[in-house]
């Protein structure tokens, strides 16, 4: 479909690319939190932007750079597994009423979110990796099949960004009225940085 190799696994893997925890779902979550269904908003279209740049970039040539260079990709991996465990191990032994991993500021929902899905290393290993698995190199139309690539992508995000956020919105005030359940999803969620930053780290 439009030169996409398996059109259906490439939507379940960008899925499943979305709802691997990492700080882009952090960003969306401590944004909604903070301004509630308006900055979630703001923060969904800043990591749809942060995804549109390393996607063209990886259409730029710099998966075909990484891979040529296997050191640096190797290195993008090691750095990106490092920086995930780290966070993790942030969030696992932050104390009660600490400042927040993700200190994202007011008003700047969109530009902190797109920064935060550019330098999130789960991002980077998949727009350099594993996207340009699904380019059918007998069937490939240029830019159309790219710019489906990244309309779908686009889409995906929104639609996700979007149940993210009204969630979050709809259990914030449960949350700030229980201290508990906001302490235990972010010992959850240092839990499973951690395992994907080792799982990242041990892959070839």
């Amino acid at each position: 479909m439009f030169g996409i190799a398996d059109y259906g696994a490439f939507v379940a893997a960008i899925v499943l690319f979305l709802a691997i925890p990492g700080p882009g779902n952090l960003a969306l979550i401590t944004s909604t939190s903070k301004g509630g269904v308006r900055g979630g908003l703001a923060a969904t279209l800043g990591v749809i932007a942060g995804d549109q740049v390393l996607m063209w970039a990886a259409v730029a040539g710099v998966a075909a750079l990484l891979a040529t260079y296997p050191t640096a990709f190797h290195a993008v991996q090691w750095l990106g597994a490092a920086y995930l465990a780290w966070l993790g191990f942030k969030m696992l032994t932050a104390k009660p009423g600490a400042q927040p991993i993700l200190n994202i500021q007011p008003r700047h929902y969109f530009k902190q979110a797109g920064l935060i899905t550019l330098l999130n290393p789960k991002a980077i290993v998949f727009y350099m990796a594993f996207f340009p698995l699904f380019v059918d190199p007998a069937h490939h139309q240029g830019m159309l099949t790219f710019g489906v690539m990244a309309a779908t992508i686009a889409v995906l995000t929104l639609a996700y960004g979007l149940t993210v956020v009204l969630l979050t919105h709809h259990l914030a005030e449960r949350m700030r009225a229980n201290p508990f359940i906001a302490r235990a999803l972010e010992k959850v969620a240092g839990v499973f940085l951690i395992g994907f930053g080792i799982k990242l780290a041990i892959s070839k």
